[in-house]
């Protein structure tokens, strides 16, 4: 099997996107452009992975965790070729075949890796160069072609000719390398040129220069790969390329969105005949079954949800919400909490770290907090699980069929039988048998001819 590698250049500063965050940090529906393109080459095969990384390294260093990728430092950044120097010790162990990828390239993807690798090897070439053509080439390195259209260089748009410029075929930053040939080349690269940095296009150059060595260069169908970011505007760009990309995905597989005001991330899985409300946000690892309504104004992140469900003016996150659930509107549904099926949430209730049973109601103005509540409960206006003593969180637990009156407050850790009922007002600070009735509040005390009430009478 042939030996594949993965060099990932991903040591640029925020400075232009007038951040503190390396660049390739920089979101895109809601995920780090380096996360795109490592999901990509991932997805392409490729198991041996470099990243180049720069100041404030520990950052990415983080989210490079689950990928298991190598990091090599640049210290400096001295371009793109002193970049790939970096990686040296990788290229000599791996040899074979490196791809030389953007971090700060989103759009990169599978198809393309693949389809110029098969280019590669079927040419025999050094190098296979990524290329595009676009109409606004501003910008880009210009792909230079000699006789019999062989590609015999790149040239960036600083050191272009104004004939030069006119160019439109462009390169996208990544290549295709078969690593002894680049091993060969890095060393004489140089930086006699405006920029005074090592350019990796150089390589391309060095390589046409020897006989008998192939050059050749893939044209992607996909002119979105050369896109990056080097400002706030750009970034706001790439981000409305992603939203339509994502959203034409879920059309195509028979999700209705309705606007153009909700966004979704590129790891939602959606279901057939879900509706998608105006000013939804869904993003996160979230699965949304068949036949549900989702908005309007709805937040949902890293949710699991079942089918037929309607969530209006809700924010969810990290939790299951299961079949037929009906909830809101303004329904905050935090970490960890279970929704069973048909259970209903009406407005202003907040349910944590909390499993609700199947065919449970919720009404309205109600706090449900570490508690365990079975099946066919029901709450009364105002209820209150009184989770935390001050210093330690505690778990309430309801049993099925239970009543719970309005405005009870149930002080934790307590436990309500099934088939118990609390009296409206009541709270509850033992435990209540099944089938009992709890009625626990303050004797009231009646004071007759009370002044004040005479004066504001008179008033």
């Amino acid at each position: 099997m042939a030996k594949k590698t993965c060099i990932v250049l991903a040591a640029g500063d925020g400075k232009r996107l007038k951040t503190e965050k390396p660049k390739v940090l920089m979101e895109v529906a809601f995920e780090p452009m380096l996360v795109w393109v490592l999901d990509s080459v991932k997805a392409s095969g490729i198991k041996r992975i470099g990243v180049i990384i720069g100041n404030n390294a520990e950052l990415i260093e983080k989210r490079l965790e689950k990928y298991k990728c190598e990091t090599f430092l640049q210290a400096e950044r001295k371009g793109t070729g002193h970049a790939v120097m970096q990686a040296e010790s990788l290229l000599r162990e791996r040899q074979g075949d490196v791809l030389v990828v953007c971090g700060d390239a989103p759009f990169m993807d599978e198809e393309t890796i693949n389809g110029a690798y098969e280019l590669h090897k079927s040419q025999g070439n050094a190098v296979t160069v990524i290329t595009a053509e676009t109409p606004a080439p501003t910008g880009y390195g210009r792909i230079l072609r000699g006789k019999g259209d062989r590609v015999i260089g790149i040239i960036e748009e600083a050191d272009c000719t104004d004939k030069q410029r006119e160019i439109t075929e462009v390169n996208s930053g990544a290549y295709w390398f078969n690593a002894g040939s680049l091993l060969d080349v890095l060393p004489k690269l140089d930086n006699d040129n405006k920029s005074g940095e090592y350019y990796l296009t150089d390589t391309v150059e060095l390589l046409a220069e020897r006989a008998g060595t192939g050059i050749g260069a893939y044209k992607t169908a996909n002119g979105n790969v050369t896109l990056g970011a080097n400002s706030r505007r750009a970034l706001r760009l790439l981000n409305k390329i992603a939203a339509e990309m994502i959203i034409d995905s879920h059309l195509d597989n028979g999700v209705d969105i309705i606007g153009e005001s909700s966004i979704i991330g590129r790891s939602a899985v959606i279901g057939k005949d879900t509706l998608i409300m105006p000013n939804t946000i869904i993003k996160g690892e979230t699965v949304i079954g068949s036949g549900c309504v989702i908005g309007p104004n709805t937040l949902i992140d890293s949710c699991e949800i079942g089918k037929n469900v309607t969530l209006n003016n809700v924010q969810a996150y990290e939790s299951v919400i299961e079949d037929n659930v009906k909830a809101g509107p303004f329904v905050h549904l935090r970490p960890k909490t279970v929704l069973g099926k048909d259970v209903k949430i009406g407005d202003f209730v907040e349910v944590k770290n909390s499993s609700i049973g199947e065919k449970t109601a919720i009404a309205h103005l109600t706090y449900i907090g570490d508690s365990d509540v079975g099946g066919g409960v029901n709450f009364g206006c105002g209820s209150v699980t009184a989770n935390y003593d001050g210093v330690k969180k505690h778990r309430t637990v309801i049993g099925d069929n239970a009543f719970i009156g309005c405005n009870t407050n149930l002080i934790a850790p307590v436990k309500v039988g099934a088939d118990a009922t609390t009296a409206a007002g009541s709270t509850i600070t033992r435990d209540v048998p099944d089938g009992s009735l709890a009625i626990e509040r303050a004797q009231m005390n009646i004071k007759e001819n009370w002044g004040r009430n005479y004066e504001r009478k008179d008033k």
